[in-house]
């Protein structure tokens, strides 16, 4: 794989517009090619008759940037801002020295960042290069900038996350200690506490040379790239020289350890007094603290008890995981770039013949805060031994697992087993087709007592089936356009299932409904008393049973932390507005809005099963009044959940549009009911319902129309520069959004086959009622790509590309700058 296309898969979805534009510089240097080409086309086809020193130069270049020549060891110089030369620094080696003074760039330090001036724009051809470097010092200035910032926020957030453990310290010790803690024994915990974190400190730092350190990691979170490129990250450690300058940066790493250890010693734990200062931090993520806020009943005084103390701990154990990743992609962020200024500074001295990357990388290595800025690797040693000495009571195998969690390989059984299950499922319905064709099962007489009974038990299988083929057609495509659908939801790393996994699901779901449909199909009725066989009209029902005993079972097998995952936001959404709405929340509500019909058939589930004579096939389920109350209830509870969710937003978040969000919910709630009581009133009211469906109907699906493409998919913004579009778009044919918004529109108005009573012939009333259904569920897939996909573009307009996790103490004097 080309550097390229390995440097956009390598990068953080959220921050792409930060990284160094590598295909631009490219197009660029293509310029420069194109130049040389159209004013000297023999140059390049006999450049080694006619220029012999070429040969030589190109040479020198690469052996440079094997290492051969270069110092590997050189310190790290602090850099500056000032104004002064960079890159032409004196070295021993001559011939290095006579390269630099050679090179044809001076980059030096300006206000806005570094600029490179090129030295030879009088040749033919020059104005082409200068440009190039002009907009490479454009990219390099960005990067930089956009490094600096993170690196600032973090180290406050290490700040912050550095008195939350002084807290917890202090926490466990009154936990542990609730009658007083006594001076000699807190004199020696204390103390015992301070030496381990010195030793781990000092263990990490002293024994793990910086630069062994930077390479090794380089090469776990970056295995798919070469690093052969960088003038860092290739660097001989064989000469002599090398031995001499490794010693003193050994040195030099003893020195940084010394201080560490001098300042940790220093910085002993925080006493228990700092629990005066300190407050519990209610979330009101629980109905409970919900409830509390609602009536004003605050109780932030700390109550030092062993469950207080667990839950202290798991949101410290969540924020120091969160913040671990995040110096894991800044780390990540600071290599790839000067990885790409080598690689495209390499180009630029094989196109030109030039001895320019010499410079540029001597710059970015050694002066520039990307290449000599070390706070993250040594903020990155510092969490590790605080997170294995206090979460994982030292064992740092397992501490390392946690915060470094490993991907997810793919396995070729799971995608074996899924085409397997997938042919199932085609020979299944081939045999289903042929059976009712040969044997003539549906004959008239037996048509209509099939359909309306045993139908809509089956159709409740095909409903979930349809939902998760869209949702494994949406993991697809997220991942084939770089949707990080995995950060959005929430999914824990490496832990979110793939579009095979979800086929799988899917397809094995579709087997077991069609092999009951199957056993279910004999049509023969015991002429005595007039029943079907007992077993075959109860495996609908045994079939349901059997898959919510796998939904809700609690052992780590069939995608547990999956379903337990899909089992909170569902109960979250059912129990709304009493716990803190999060965008997995109202997505699982929005899907639900989508399953009325499967909802519906559950209830027809419960009527037939339980008081219905499922014997004899007799659908008596619409005789019964209490039925028929229930499909109002069924039809709009999908709709009030979703309804309570925007209230809650509305009053925490005191945002205007979530109240018109709720407005449009409150409107399809009426329609929906409209709907319902048209479908059950008598003959004679028939027409009054009717209008009163098409009107309050036409009234919600407009505005549930306007706010999918306006608010849920950014589109229809006329002054984009995509027409009618959004400025950024993932999807790189425009037609797709135009087919997808025609789409939407027409599946939102397909519930004019419920109110104008389309009927053909060929198709009996309960297809049509089916097919509407499906026709919502595939709208409901469509909308769900569009809509995480500008999730994801406003959160790369932002870079936000972390999770905002709350921390479990509020601090008096925080509290006190913050007023």
């Amino acid at each position: 794989m080309k550097f390229g296309k390995e440097f956009s898969s390598q990068m953080v979805p959220e921050w792409h517009e930060a990284y160094m534009n590598y295909n631009y510089l490219k197009t660029l240097l293509k310029e420069i090619i194109r130049f040389k080409r159209k004013n000297n086309p023999h140059h390049h086809g006999h450049a080694h008759h006619h220029h012999p020193h070429h040969l030589r130069r190109t040479l020198t270049l690469y052996r440079s940037f094997s290492g051969l020549l270069a110092k590997s060891g050189r310190r790290r110089h602090h850099h500056s801002h000032g104004g002064g030369q960079i890159g032409h620094l004196s070295d021993s080696d001559d011939d290095i020295e006579e390269g630099l003074r050679s090179a044809p760039i001076l980059v030096h330090s300006a206000s806005h960042g570094y600029e490179t001036t090129f030295l030879m724009a009088a040749e033919e051809g020059g104005e082409y290069e200068t440009v190039f470097f002009r907009r490479l010092d454009d990219e390099f200035n960005k990067v930089d900038r956009f490094y600096k910032e993170k690196v600032e926020e973090v180290m406050k957030e290490a700040v912050m996350l550095n008195k939350q453990m002084d807290a917890l310290i202090a926490f466990r010790v009154k936990v542990e200690h609730p009658d007083g803690w006594p001076w000699e024994e807190r004199k020696v915990e204390m103390t015992q506490l301070a030496s381990d974190v010195d030793s781990s400190a000092a263990a990490v730092t002293a024994t793990t040379p910086a630069r062994a350190r930077s390479v090794r990691a380089h090469q776990v979170h970056m295995a798919a790239i070469q690093e052969g490129g960088s003038s860092k990250a290739g660097k001989s450690e064989e000469d002599e020289d090398d031995d001499i300058v490794e010693k003193e940066e050994v040195n030099v790493v003893s020195d940084i350890g010394t201080s560490e250890i001098s300042r940790f010693r220093a910085a002993r734990p925080s006493p228990i007094e700092v629990l005066d200062r300190v407050t519990i931090n209610h979330t009101k993520e629980t109905p409970r603290s919900t409830i509390k806020s609602v009536l004003n009943v605050s109780n932030t005084e700390l109550k030092f008890s062993r469950e207080n103390l667990k839950r202290v701990e798991e949101k410290l154990r969540l924020a120091f995981v969160e913040f671990y990743q995040k110096l894991r992609l800044l780390k990540s962020y600071s290599f790839l770039n000067v990885l790409a200024f080598s690689k495209i500074m390499k180009k630029y001295d094989k196109i030109t013949s030039r001895n320019a990357s010499k410079s540029y990388m001597k710059m970015v290595d050694d002066n520039s805060y990307l290449g000599s800025s070390d706070e993250v690797n040594r903020l990155m040693e510092r969490v590790e031994a605080t997170f294995i000495k206090h979460f994982t009571n030292g064992n740092r195998t397992k501490g390392m697992n946690i915060l470094r969690p490993k991907a997810k390989r793919e396995r070729h059984r799971v995608t074996f087993s899924t085409g397997f299950m997938a042919g199932c499922v085609f020979s299944l319905i081939v045999a289903l087709l042929a059976i009712i064709r040969t044997r003539n099962v549906l004959q008239e007489e037996g048509q209509n007592q099939y359909m309306n009974t045993m139908f809509p038990l089956y159709s409740f299988f095909g409903f979930i089936v349809l939902h998760i083929l869209m949702y494994a057609g949406n993991i697809y495509y997220w991942r084939r356009y770089r949707v990080n659908y995995s950060f959005i939801f929430g999914f824990k790393q490496g832990r979110e299932l793939g579009y095979r996994q979800v086929l799988l699901v899917g397809f094995s779901i579709g087997v077991l409904a069609l092999l009951c449909v199957i056993a279910n199909l004999d049509m023969e009725v015991d002429p005595k008393t007039n029943e079907y066989k007992k077993w075959t009209e109860l495996l609908p029902l045994f079939l349901l049973i059997v898959l919510f005993i796998v939904l809700v079972l609690p052992f780590n097998i069939f995608y547990r932390s999956s379903r337990l995952f899909f089992l909170t936001s569902l109960f979250h959404c059912v129990a709304a507005p009493l716990y803190k709405v999060t965008l997995p929340d109202f997505l699982v509500g929005d899907q639900l809005t989508s399953q009325v019909q499967a909802i519906r058939s559950v209830q027809f589930y419960i009527c037939h099963y339980g008081w219905g004579d499922y014997k004899h096939r007799m659908n008596t389920c619409s005789d019964s009044g209490v039925y028929n109350a229930f499909l109002f209830i069924v039809a709009a509870i999908p709709y009030v959940w979703r309804l309570l969710q925007c209230l809650r937003r509305l009053f925490e978040e005191k945002s205007t549009e979530q109240g018109y969000n709720g407005l449009k919910y409150f409107l399809t709630i009426v329609a929906v009911c409209v709907r319902t009581a048209y479908s059950v009133v008598d003959e004679d009211n028939k027409f009054i319902w009717r209008m009163l469906a098409v009107i309050f109907s036409a009234i919600a699906a407009i505005f549930c129309t306007y706010w999918d493409l306006v608010l849920d998919w950014g589109l229809l913004n006329r002054t984009s520069k995509n027409r009618w579009l959004r400025d950024k778009l993932l999807v790189p044919q425009k037609k797709v959004y135009f087919i997808a918004m025609i789409l939407n529109v027409l599946f939102r108005f397909a519930w004019l086959q419920t109110v104008l009573d389309f009927n053909f012939s060929f198709m009996h009333r309960q297809t049509m009622i089916t097919v509407v259904a499906s026709l919502e569920i595939i709208r409901r897939g469509i909308w769900n790509f569009f809509r995480l996909e500008n999730e994801h573009v406003n959160n790369v307009g932002k870079y936000r590309a972390f999770k905002t996790v709350p921390l479990p103490f509020n601090y008096d004097e925080d509290d006190d700058k913050d007023s």
